[in-house]
């Protein structure tokens, strides 16, 4: 066992893995994580499945039984991702069961290209959360003006919810709002709401990725001494922010009926920029009830050189305003910079969709043949 990791742990960030693939999963790697790395949860997301399935051999025989059976390319994305991830979720069962539900979740995304239709976005995550049929499954839903509403029906409907492509503190607070809302109206149904749970995944490094090109623009000595430092101060923001609205009394009530905290879940954090320490998104937001969701790389050298000295967010709040305070200062438009990171990743994983979906269909053509 990794003991940087186990530290991380132990200090209350529980560890996920950012990657699935089929190939990962029949080799035991995924559960060697899980026993070594002190890994409990994996998020996906269509990019990672698109460099999956498009990357080997291991999805052959599948594939060729989806094109005899003549099923559209749609069908086949659901049936190929559902399985990998239903096989995840039974890998991590231990963990979901030791945890009282906690952890031992595993990610499943609704079509991105639905991020903008809410009644659309419910119907899918019905029909992923039929499909997969694990307890310890999170249905992701993007965090748009119409995955909002999306997610208190989901939540209302007993659909535990991974609420992704979080920029902005002011959203992150309507996101929070809409799981609350989602619990109020599942207990007003009669649902046993201990066993809902929900992270929010809140990015980070895609910050910093914009903001640093607006200060690069800007060229002073007071941009330069500012670069880096926006992604971990708009994290830390929200973790404050989550503090404040689950001290409530609205939340007390609910926790009261069983309910468990939505925790901030921390994506999107290995380092774009190669100056900067491999580990940063992961040393500088420690604190309890969180998580870190790490692509292989990031975790492996969290194992080798991470350094845990305790909590990184709770003392550097005050830090944290006065580096919005100075970015504003400069002319650095915060609610210009989240939109614009929102619009971008909502494009992206579109994008990543359309490759996997041309990825499958040309497979599946080839298997026909």
């Amino acid at each position: 066992m990794s003991k940087p990791l186990s530290d991380l742990s132990a200090a209350g960030v529980a560890v996920w893995l950012d990657d699935i693939s089929r190939e990962r999963i029949r080799t035991g790697n995924l559960a060697e994580l899980a026993r070594t790395r002190s890994v409990v949860g994996v998020t996906s997301n269509p990019t990672i499945f698109q460099k999956a399935i498009g990357g080997g051999e291991t999805y052959d025989a599948q594939l060729r039984d989806l094109a005899v059976r003549g099923v559209d390319v749609g069908e086949a994305v659901r049936a190929i991702t559902a399985h990998d991830i239903r096989a995840a979720c039974d890998i991590l069962r231990p963990a979901y069961d030791a945890s009282g539900g906690v952890d031992g979740r595993v990610s499943l995304e609704v079509d991105p290209r639905l991020a903008h239709e809410t009644e659309r976005t419910v119907a899918e995550a019905r029909a992923l959360w039929w499909l997969v049929d694990r307890p310890n499954l999170f249905i992701k839903i993007p965090a748009t003006l119409a995955g909002l509403p999306a997610i208190t029906a989901a939540l209302a409907e007993g659909i535990s919810v991974n609420v992704t492509l979080i920029f902005a503190l002011e959203r992150y607070e309507a996101v929070m709002d809409a799981f609350m809302t989602g619990l109020e109206q599942a207990l007003a149904a009669g649902r046993d709401i201990s066993d809902l749970a929900s992270v929010a995944s809140f990015f980070v490094s895609r910050v910093d990725s914009e903001v640093d090109r607006r200060l690069g623009k800007i060229g002073t000595p007071q941009a330069d001494a500012l670069r880096s430092k926006a992604a971990i101060a708009n994290a830390r923001l929200a973790y404050e922010l989550h503090q404040k609205v689950f001290g409530t009394a609205r939340w007390e009530r609910l926790a009261a009926a069983g309910a468990k905290p939505q925790r901030p879940l921390w994506a999107s954090t290995s380092t774009k920029d190669p100056s900067l320490p491999d580990t940063l998104y992961v040393a500088e937001l420690i604190a309890p009830g969180t998580v870190n969701t790490m692509p292989e790389a990031t975790l492996e050298a969290f194992a080798d050189h991470g350094v845990v000295p305790g909590d990184t967010i709770t003392p550097h709040y005050e830090e944290a305003h006065s580096v919005m305070s100075q970015l504003a200062d400069l002319g650095v438009d915060m609610a210009d910079v989240v939109d614009v990171l929102e619009v971008d990743g909502v494009r992206k994983f579109e994008d990543s969709w359309n490759q996997l979906l041309d990825t499958i269909r040309d497979q599946l053509g080839s298997a026909a043949s």
